[in-house]
């Protein structure tokens, strides 16, 4: 696959990448609004949320791109870098599991990551086998 030049690439992967960071933040919106600012704070349920929906979503984009192959670098830069780079943030994963364990939750935190981990995979491969069962 051709690569798209450099700005055009660039601008591909900045537009899906706020897009995807404002699903990101509607996630988090939405967990506060369901259980409310205090419990939303004390285990984090977005960044679950985003983490586990996001690798089901690569999963069914990375499937979907290897099967029809005709949709473009441009394609792939927009849905996989952007949109689920600003999407999944595993950035915030590190420093939900570091403030955790500095307040003394070392076993929660151990908990989230563990959790984070395997829902992710299984996430990917659920999209994978999605992607798959269309064909």
């Amino acid at each position: 696959m051709p690569q798209p030049p450099f700005f055009l690439g660039s601008l591909y992967v900045a537009l899906g990448g706020g897009l995807g960071s404002w699903l990101r933040f509607l996630v988090g919106r939405a967990w506060t609004g369901a259980i409310g600012p205090v419990r939303a704070s004390a285990f984090p349920w977005a960044t679950l949320t985003v983490n586990f929906v996001g690798s089901i979503l690569m999963g069914l984009i990375c499937g979907w791109l290897a099967r029809t192959g005709s949709h473009g670098e441009g394609t792939r830069l927009f849905l996989a870098v952007g949109v689920m780079g600003g999407f999944t943030t595993f950035s915030a994963f590190s420093l939900e599991i570091v403030l955790m364990a500095q307040r003394g939750q070392a076993n929660l935190s151990m908990f989230y990551a563990g959790l984070s981990i395997l829902l992710g995979i299984v996430g990917l491969v659920t999209g994978l086998s999605l992607a798959r069962s269309v064909a």
